[in-house]
């Protein structure tokens, strides 16, 4: 069974810094393309990055580009998000996804990825 659990989570005052680990198991992770995705309370879901597979590059939403930093590990099967300059707005329930089939116009589609681990909690407050 494909398992995902992020981690990292916490509270963090606005211009911090937090980085949030995922760690992979049941799979071959490196035959999957790996999205970070949050859910702001009481708003819909949002892919900040997408780590595709095989090298395909890394992409980032608009309102984290040049703030968050994804990477992936395919030899120890972990995946990263380092976020920067967090904003009160960035405060959601983050997840690490995966899909074995994840083409290239939806990889900003949360639907699109067919696998889920439990969340993280990110809070930016003063």
């Amino acid at each position: 069974d494909v398992q995902l659990q992020a981690s990292g989570g916490g509270l963090v005052r606005p211009g911090g810094s937090l980085t949030l680990s995922c760690v992979a198991s049941g799979f071959r992770f490196y035959e999957y393309d790996l999205g970070w995705i949050r859910q702001v309370p009481g708003k819909g879901l949002e892919v900040v990055s997408c780590l595709r597979k095989q090298n395909g590059g890394t992409s980032y939403s608009d309102s984290v580009k040049g703030r968050f930093t994804a990477s992936r590990d395919n030899a120890k099967a972990t995946a990263s998000l380092e976020m920067n300059s967090l904003k009160p707005e960035d405060t959601a329930v983050y997840y690490c996804a995966a899909s074995s089939r994840l083409i290239l116009s939806s990889i900003e589609v949360p639907s699109a990825y067919n696998d889920w681990g439990q969340g993280t909690q990110v809070t930016v407050s003063s």
